[in-house]
């Protein structure tokens, strides 16, 4: 019985350690942009600048990329505005 527990403990390291692992490129990136832009983001990059990223979004959709070259650039600032390296 004594080898089955220590089994069962090996697993539960073994799951933790991806875990651990898949935080650490979020933070790297995040260093990356804070050491090149010279001030901290505030939050991803992903969740950064909504509405400058709704906007452009919507009008590569509708209109196609060369259409949308003021609201690709306005949400390129604002990305950089939060800190970002864009």
């Amino acid at each position: 019985m004594g080898a089955s527990t220590s089994k069962g403990v090996g697993v539960a390291q073994a799951a933790a350690a991806p875990v651990v692992s898949a935080a650490q490129p979020d933070q790297a990136s995040g260093a990356t942009a804070a050491a090149a832009g010279g001030e901290k983001p505030k939050c991803k990059a992903c969740c950064a600048c909504p509405e400058t990223k709704r906007a452009r979004d919507a009008c590569i959709v509708e209109n196609g990329e060369e259409n949308c070259s003021a609201l690709i650039e306005a949400h390129k600032k604002c990305m950089r505005d939060a800190g970002f390296n864009i």
